[in-house]
């Protein structure tokens, strides 16, 4: 076998790897959120959404629920970086990342005081903001996770080439995360109008689970998604 091949074997290895983590992340993606929606009646992972109620609200002159989503806002943008901390830190980024993001989601189940409520969605959504730092790239490509409207859009956007000649077909990867985030999304709105908040620990469970099949894949098979924990950016040495 020759250099060339062998190379082209493991690049179509790893990209498989790949999606495969990105459906089995988009759907514990996806059960969170629509178990979080229907828990707490806000977005737990679809930001834009939430930057356009909080103006809303706003608007209204209803301060306290504004106040709630920017938290909420913060909070997400807190646990990407929160997540990217994790995966450099860590041998098994994927792992590492998915293992965190199931003991955040196991802490939250354990809110049950009414008064804890906005404790528990901020929680919900310090996770949705951490599985962002598990994948961010398959193949060369930018991929999404908690959101799908930017894997929508540059699925669209290769529709159009295609149509205007552009016979690359790598844009088809885009739709593995929509097509996680529904089913994951069905499942939790299963979950949830049966089980309610007691539906957070199937999540983290589940989640749980995503992280062991997650650290039985060679790590050779799991590199280039995103985490060169490896390839630290050196200090710049002065010149004198």
């Amino acid at each position: 076998m020759t250099r060339q091949r062998r190379r082209r074997i493991i690049a179509a290895r790893r990209t498989g790897t790949g999606l495969a983590l990105v459906a089995a992340i988009s759907f514990v993606a996806g059960m969170t959120d629509a178990v979080g929606v229907i828990m707490s009646g806000d977005f737990v992972s679809f930001m834009t959404g939430n930057t356009t109620r909080a103006a809303i609200a706003l608007g209204n002159g209803n301060l306290h629920h504004a106040l709630v989503l920017f938290l909420a806002i913060a909070t997400f943008v807190a646990g990407n970086a929160l997540g990217v901390v994790v995966a450099y830190s860590a041998p098994r980024p994927i792992f590492a990342v998915l293992a965190g993001v199931s003991m955040v989601l196991a802490v939250a189940s354990t809110v049950r005081a009414p008064d804890l409520a906005l404790l528990q969605f901020l929680l919900i959504v310090l996770g949705m903001g951490m599985v962002n730092a598990t994948v961010e790239q398959v193949g060369g490509l930018p991929i999404g996770l908690t959101y799908v409207t930017g894997a929508l859009s540059r699925f669209g956007r290769g529709i159009g080439r295609f149509l205007m000649g552009d016979r690359r077909l790598d844009w088809t990867i885009q739709i593995i995360p929509w097509l996680g985030m529904i089913a994951g999304a069905i499942a939790g709105a299963l979950l949830g109008g049966w089980l309610q908040s007691d539906a957070l620990w199937i999540v983290a469970v589940v989640t749980m689970a995503a992280a062991l099949v997650s650290r039985l894949i060679p790590r050779r098979l799991q590199t280039r998604f995103g985490h060169q924990a490896a390839q630290r950016p050196q200090p710049v040495q002065q010149r004198r």
